[in-house]
């Protein structure tokens, strides 16, 4: 157990993530030991984690204990599984990733479609092909 004496029952503060008055983002300017011994000052960035609201941080814990089954996630949290799928894409865009499906596979733009049907017409590449090119797929 802690030994800080922070708030009124001896337990530390939860970290805030920006500042309450100009609302700009936070560091960690100083840390220090639990006796107070020591003391490190310095510019030190908060962890990505320690960055998410409460409500992404339940997420967070919600997700890990059901081991990412979504089903079990929309019980405990009492939402819809597009919602929960929803909330979920959130969490991935506050820190910074990218679904791991979507990150592998080639984006699909018009431009893209526009210029395979045209090799496709002019017989530069087969039906299959194109086909495997519209899906994202490395086609040699």
């Amino acid at each position: 157990m802690s030994r800080w004496k922070h708030g009124e029952n001896g337990e530390l503060h939860d970290l805030p993530t920006e500042c309450p008055v100009t609302h700009q983002a936070l560091f960690v300017s100083e840390l220090a030991s639990e006796d107070g011994s020591v003391t490190i000052r310095g510019r030190f960035r908060l962890p990505s984690l320690a960055r998410l609201d409460p409500e992404q941080q339940r997420l967070l814990e919600v997700f890990l204990r059901s081991r990412g089954t979504i089903t079990t996630m929309e019980k405990e949290l009492g939402l819809s599984y597009p919602t929960v799928r929803s909330r979920i894409d959130g969490l991935l865009q506050a820190l910074g990733l990218e679904p791991y499906r979507e990150a592998t596979k080639k984006p699909k733009s018009e431009v893209d479609r526009g210029a395979i049907l045209e090799e496709l017409e002019s017989g530069k590449i087969t039906a299959a092909q194109a086909k495997a090119r519209l899906r994202g797929e490395e086609v040699r």
